[in-house]
């Protein structure tokens, strides 16, 4: 097997070696490669300390206390982006890593203390060798090292293990069988995993990742201390677990993993609501439990290769339907599950601390993501509605929602007839007014032509002339407007303040326009 090694990360281990230091691959980019994967990330090991690196490398960051320097490569072809594979305790979402092109982590020969708050170690020591820092590793196929050996080729040695490389030789440093264990798609902690685990409690999720993403098996022994130490997930930082549960949902096998995670009891200390879909059976129009279509639809979102918003939006947009459900068989119900799950996603995505806008992303899928649409029943100002109510800008977004659900419930199509022609509507009126920013006139005009200053007034009238633009866009020009606004301000505040309340409860056809029958058919599903 030749080993692919890019130019920048010979020339930074060359460096390195140069001035009399140790330099070895470690970590994932070393489990990559045997697999014969390319590697995401590079990661190096040194007993040069971090000060020594800093004066070879001088365009160097170190901002942690745990030895590791972010290096910028020279030539600009190193692949960097969200970390996959490392196990060192100051990885998070701004690592240097992520928030910078072109970086090589070069990591000092480390020991590592008791964990007290079971994720950072209580001090860091320095090692000395290669082994002692290999034997503070998570995972055996994590702990394998590969030294980059220059100069003269020469012939490997019995039981020397050296491979090939584009450089010269690249000797393989295993001690803990990871190579075997890759060999037999295998994950296993190195050494007692129930010591592992209690050092680095994250490490419970991180397995159930690797496995997933990997397609491989747990090895018993690490299976069963997951299921022991499961608990400790509770000792955790929101931030850390969000942090890994984000990397889960991106894997190729995002579906596989959530089912693991609660396979070994760790689903209930993560996204625990999603646990109240177990065993809860549907209707005559699904065939699966709440909890096995909510999965089978981030499968469809993480084969289509989704955004993150996208792939939780399907895993949660049923989350509201086992605390709504009436009845049981194939015509129970779940009326205004959707609200529910929207306030229930609210609280999942805060208590876990994601960003604002990807929680207000995913939150507005999910309320938005049952939508009634029958061609012939629906109108053009339906249409307008429906965008006014989604926004134009998530309508995509809500498709592929929409999408992942149909699939999670066994259906065939992704995109019916229904939602085909519902998007040659879309594209139809996509240029008529939809939202108050889109009328002939703004709110300054209302308040020149009214004399009056700004206040409630301002916005009734407003919400008041976009719900007559809803139904017929011609209206939608300055005479009329300016007209409708000056006898609009001839109205009492009372009879001003029930009109734009008519206004705004007005249903969308979306929703109420179609017979009583259909709609409770449809909010079934």
């Amino acid at each position: 097997m030749i080993i692919k090694v890019p130019e920048e990360v010979k020339e930074i281990a060359s460096k390195l070696q140069e001035a009399g230091h140790q330099a070895y691959l470690v970590g994932g980019c070393v489990r990559d490669l045997v697999l014969e994967r390319t590697p995401k990330d590079w990661d190096i090991a040194t007993n040069a300390k971090p000060e020594e690196v800093q004066k070879l490398f001088p365009d160097s960051v170190y901002e942690n206390k745990f030895g590791t320097v972010a290096v910028k490569a020279t030539r600009g072809t190193t692949q960097t982006g969200t970390r996959t594979n490392a196990d060192s305790p100051h990885e998070s979402a701004s690592s240097p890593r992520q928030s910078a092109l072109n970086v090589v982590e070069i990591t000092t020969f480390r020991l590592e203390g008791k964990y007290t708050d079971k994720r950072h170690p209580d001090e860091i020591k320095f090692a000395k060798t290669i082994e002692e820092d290999l034997a503070r590793r998570d995972f055996t196929i994590n702990a394998i090292a590969a030294e980059i050996q220059f100069g003269e080729v020469r012939p490997p040695k019995i039981d020397d293990n050296i491979r090939r490389s584009n450089l010269q030789n690249i000797k393989i440093v295993d001690l803990f069988d990871g190579q075997k264990d890759l060999e037999n798609r295998l994950i296993r902690t190195v050494g007692d995993p129930k010591e592992r685990f209690n050092e680095d409690a994250l490490r419970l999720m991180r397995a159930a990742r690797f496995a997933s993403e990997l397609d491989f098996k747990i090895e018993k022994n690490t299976a069963a201390a997951i299921k022991n130490e499961s608990g400790l997930l509770e000792m955790i930082a929101k931030e850390r677990i969000r942090d890994e549960l984000m990397k889960m949902l991106m894997t190729p096998r995002a579906a596989q993993a959530f089912i693991l995670t609660e396979d070994l009891g760790l689903l209930r200390y993560v996204i625990p609501e999603l646990r109240e879909g177990i065993g809860c059976g549907q209707n005559k129009h699904h065939i699966y439990t709440v909890f096995e279509h909510n999965v089978r639809a981030l499968n469809y979102a993480t084969e289509k290769n989704y955004s993150l918003e996208i792939r939780l939006a399907s895993l949660l947009h049923d989350v509201g339907k086992p605390r709504t459900k009436e009845g049981d068989g194939p015509d129970s119900t779940f009326y205004n599950h959707e609200m529910i799950g929207a306030k229930m996603t609210v609280g999942i995505l805060d208590r876990l601390r994601f960003p604002k806008e990807v929680t207000e992303k995913v939150v507005h899928l999910v309320r938005c993501h049952l939508f009634y649409y029958n061609v012939g029943e629906v109108t053009e100002a339906g249409v307008r509605r429906f965008l006014n109510r989604v926004g134009p800008e998530n309508v995509d977004d809500l498709i592929k929602v929409r999408e992942a659900d149909r699939i999670g419930s066994g259906v065939p199509k992704a995109k019916p007839y229904k939602i085909r022609h519902l998007l040659f509507m879309i594209d139809k009126v996509k240029r008529d007014p939809v939202h108050p920013k889109m009328l002939a006139v703004k709110g300054d005009e209302v308040m020149r032509i009214l004399k009056i200053e700004p206040g409630p007034k301002v916005g009734q009238i407003l919400s008041i002339l976009l719900e007559e633009v809803l139904d017929d866009p011609s209206r939608n020009t300055k005479e009329n407007l300016e007209f409708r606004i000056k006898n609009l301000g001839k109205l009492t505040d009372q009879e001003l303040e029930k009109l734009a309340q008519k206004a705004k409860e007005k249903k969308e056809e979306f929703e109420s326009g179609v017979e009583e029958e259909i709609k409770r058919k449809y909010y079934v599903k």
